[in-house]
């Protein structure tokens, strides 16, 4: 996809060069070209996502809450994305698809900055947030991640109680009395479909969850700072398929209230609950576009040649 630092309506940043510490995941790929426009030729999931897009109440287009411009990275040598140019839309959920090594789990830690911590990690680009440059090395990381929260592939549960878990974040970012904390403890494990379940426990380890709870608990422990953003990377992976229908039921739920962005090797999953789907190939944004065109009616042939399966 085509990139410019400047676009019309774009926010003019300058770009940071942002230094940090390895690579995770970075195979090295061959050159991509981006594929021709393709004749129409629609996913089986495409029904699945039209129905989804339908059952919803408000699909009128929005605003975007992140803007990214021409954005670059590296693992030291090895460029992992190349020109990413995306916006995400506000309180909606956005898909990054694309097979194993595609870049959209490193697209998705550098919102949060999570590659900080892996040396010979950098990046170069615009990455803009309701006005706040998130490539800026200036940025407190720390508050960061109090507006951009992050959900990983598996659940990591804190060796705390269920209560404690909730409260970690709130304490770190500001003071309240007891009574105010218990009552922000209780709304964000209402809002993870969690409080029926556990509030007889709340002192309990939330090593004693179960999987699925344990990773609503991690949700519940994300939006207890209220942050502006939910990054989710495959959260419902390592989980059985009647734990993996509540979080999706709950992701379509958190919408109304967060900007969710989403990586999934699950293409139904992706059809489901996304409102726009971003697919990656080698390192590169190859199309973007309301879910139900890019399962019905891909542009690109790599996109379709995805979204219907024939490699992936």
């Amino acid at each position: 996809m085509p990139s410019s630092k400047h676009q019309p309506g774009a926010p003019h940043h300058p770009q940071h060069p942002v230094s940090v510490h390895p690579g995770h995941e970075a195979p090295p790929s061959p050159p991509h070209a981006v594929a021709p426009v393709v004749e129409q030729r629609s996913s089986p999931l495409g029904h699945i996502a039209e129905r989804a897009a339908a059952a919803r109440t408000d699909n009128s287009m929005a605003k975007a809450a992140l803007t990214v411009r021409d954005f670059n990275c590296w693992y030291s040598a090895f460029q992992a994305l190349h020109g990413v140019s995306l916006d995400v839309p506000h309180n909606r959920v956005t898909a990054l698809i694309g097979p194993s090594g595609c870049g959209k789990s490193t697209f998705l830690r550098w919102m949060n900055r999570m590659n900080d911590m892996i040396p010979g990690a950098r990046c170069e680009g615009v990455m803009d947030l309701h006005g706040l440059d998130l490539l800026d090395p200036r940025l407190d990381a720390v508050d960061l991640r109090r507006r951009v929260g992050m959900v990983f592939q598996k659940p990591n549960p804190f060796p705390k109680s269920i209560y404690d878990n909730v409260a970690f974040g709130p304490r770190l970012h500001r003071r309240m009395s007891r009574a105010d904390m218990d009552g922000v403890v209780e709304l964000s494990l209402r809002r993870a479909a969690l409080w029926d379940e556990v509030k007889d426990r709340l002192n309990k380890s939330a090593l004693g969850l179960s999987g699925g709870q344990q990773q609503r608990l991690c949700i519940a422990r994300a939006v207890a700072v209220d942050p502006e953003v939910v990054l989710m990377d495959e959260p419902a992976s390592a989980l059985d398929p009647r734990s993996t229908a509540r979080i999706e039921d709950l992701i379509r739920e958190l919408r109304e209230k967060y900007t969710i962005i989403i990586v999934t090797h699950n293409m139904q999953q992706a059809a489901r609950v996304s409102d726009i789907t971003a697919f990656f190939f080698e390192g590169r944004l190859i199309e973007t576009g309301p879910t139900a065109g890019i399962f019905m009616n891909p542009r690109q042939k790599q996109t379709e040649d995805y979204v219907t399966g024939r490699f992936g």
